[in-house]
Order: C-alpha cells, then structure tokens, then sequence
C-alpha cells in the first residue's frame, strides 16, 4: 500500500471539549491506550498500570529537558500602553536571544522594549513569521525569566495573562519529575505521566531507565503549510546524547532487547543519532522528519501522547504503528471521550 502523504490525511475532526485544559489532579491517573501493532488489539488501562509492560529485557528512553518560563509580556520604551508578548526560542549567545513576538508587527529593528525586574531589549534583527533576534542589557536573561516568565503553554489551553495558575499549577506540572536540563520552549509531554513511584516501580521490574536531551523547540509545533507531506522542512532543534546512553542503547540493540522511547523527542534523538549500525553518543541538531515510508532503526515501542491534527507528530506516529491502525486508535479516543494534547491522556504502542 502507497503510504499517505497528503496532509489532508492527518485531519480529523476533535471536539473542543475533549482537548485537556488542565492537568489531571494527580499525573499517573491519566488514561493510557494500549495498542499491539501485531494484532490490532486496541486496551484502556490507567497509566499507574504501566510497570506492567515493562520486565528486565527493556530499556526506557527519556528526556530530561527542563522547559524555562520562556513566555513574557513588555512594551515599547516609548509606548508604556503597549503590550507586547515574547516567546524567548533560544539563546543565539549571551545577551542575545531569538524571540517570536505577537503582535510581530510592533516590534522593528532599533526598538527597545522593557519588560519587568528591569530588563531590557534592543531589537537587532527581523526575520519570517514573527521572529526576532533581541539583544539584552544582561547575560543573565534566563534567570530574569525565572522571575518575570510564565510556562510556554501551547495556544489551545486558554489561560488570563493575570491567571495565577500561570506561575504556579502550570509552572510545576508543565514540567516532568526528572527535568533536569534548562532549555525547552515546550515540555516532552509524553513524559509529564510518570511519578518518581511509576518509575521506581519499572526499575524494580529490572528495566534499565536511560535519558536523552532534546530542547523542544519550534520544530516540534511548526504548523505544515504544505499539502505534499515530503516537502515540509523541520526546523532544527538540539540534543545531547551521553554515552552512557548509547552503550545501552547499542548494547540492547545487540541482545534483542525492546527500546522503548518515550515521547516523540526521544524518537527523533535516538533515530537522528544512528549511523554506521550503531547509536552516536554526542551532541548535534536534527532535523529529522519522519512520516510513512521511514524505517525505524532504534526504537521498538513508543509511549506518546494524542496529538493535532495536520500536525508532524502525528504523521510520527503514524509511520511508527501504521497508518490505519492510529486513525482506527483516534476514533476510538474520541469515542471513548480520551483527553487530548499537552495535558491529556496517552498511548502506548507496542
């Protein structure tokens, strides 16, 4: 069968209510699919039930990225009543950042704008579809963030400028337990149902549990514009693989092991960083797109999130279980009223 790649393929239809606006009380209730991609047989379990699929031949893959409070409001120096928002993307060096602004037409080349705790920023240069390059009176931008910035949320949870949950519910759990590496501008949300019990109880069944570093970044929202699938081009994003990592990785694959990713980051890490037959440990920058018709040549079995229609992660997760099987899992999410996206519920493909 021809593989799809049509970007009408990955549209469905998703009621507004079944899109997660808040975390579940307690992360490790959250529902988990169970999908076999051998036999079709589609399971509802609680995510807390995870351990089960896991024994000492497995090895579990996670990333580690801390997401930074990387969303923050200033205005013009010479228009207080102006309010601007700034997504800080990345650091390009010290004191000079990569921003999307919004409204982007406000914000031109030689403007300064002051946000709170007296931070300021000069607008060097302006690039497509919102971005800018800011450069700041301090090196020191990330801890100003961590006192002026709010969790980057994706657009689809609705949250007030002024909602105090801005800074406290989302600030910890739009975050996983074993976040460790600032740098994310979106949290790998696959990760975010784990509890340091769920992965205590794994590591009692004998899995080896190892992590990668992706810093989520525009790559893994970019919206397709195209209606071909193989013409998008990724943005780049940046990871780090340890060798530690690797030598499990490389071992496992050896002995026959199952590799289980979690989330589609530790995807893209793991099958960016192979070559040669072997997995890569180091840093570098992917742009790896990986829609049906890719061959996976590290991971097995894939724990992931419901994701957006018309969107990479899930031509993603389409390529890795089979194109009908997922659209035959979406419906019944649907059906069965799962939550989707950042906070919702997840899938475990097999």
């Amino acid at each position: 069968m021809e593989p799809k790649l049509h970007l009408s393929d990955y549209d469905f239809e998703l009621p507004q209510e079944l899109i997660a606006q808040q975390p579940l009380l307690n992360r490790d209730e959250s529902r988990l699919m169970v999908i076999d991609r051998k036999t079709g047989l589609l399971q509802h379990r609680i995510f807390k039930e995870i351990p089960d699929y896991f024994g000492p031949e497995d090895v579990l893959v996670l990333n580690d990225t801390r997401v930074i409070p990387a969303r923050a409001w200033a205005h013009p120096e010479s228009q207080p009543d102006k309010q601007v928002e700034f997504l800080f993307v990345r650091e390009l060096k010290p004191a000079l950042w990569e921003v999307l602004c919004r409204p982007a037409k406000r914000v031109q080349p030689g403007e300064v704008f002051l946000f709170e705790k007296e931070l300021k920023g000069l607008v060097r240069e302006k690039g497509p579809l919102g971005h800018r390059v800011l450069e700041f009176n301090t090196e020191k931008v990330k801890e100003k963030l961590q006192e002026i910035g709010t969790p980057p949320l994706p657009p689809y949870i609705k949250r007030k400028k002024d909602d105090p949950r801005l800074k406290n519910l989302d600030r910890e759990r739009y975050q996983t337990v074993f976040a460790r590496k600032e740098g994310s501008i979106a949290a790998p949300t696959a990760g975010l149902h784990f509890t340091p019990a769920t992965l205590e109880e794994i590591r009692k069944k004998g899995t080896t549990i190892c992590y990668v570093t992706l810093n989520v970044g525009e790559a893994t929202f970019q919206p397709v514009r195209v209606e071909r699938v193989t013409e998008h081009k990724m943005l780049p994003e940046y990871f780090y693989l340890p060798e530690e990592t690797a030598e499990i990785l490389n071992q496992a694959r050896a002995e026959g092991r199952k590799i289980t990713a979690v989330g589609t980051t530790v995807v893209r890490t793991l099958e960016s960083a192979f070559a040669q037959d072997q997995v890569r440990g180091g840093q570098g920058a992917t742009t790896l797109f990986i829609y049906p018709g890719y061959t996976f040549k590290v991971v097995n079995r894939l724990l992931t999130n419901f994701h957006l229609p018309r969107s990479t992660l899930l031509m993603l997760v389409s390529a890795f279980a089979g194109y009908d099987l997922i659209r035959n899992a979406y419906q019944v999410a649907v059906k069965e009223k799962y939550r989707f996206f950042s906070y919702g519920d997840c899938m475990l493909i097999l």
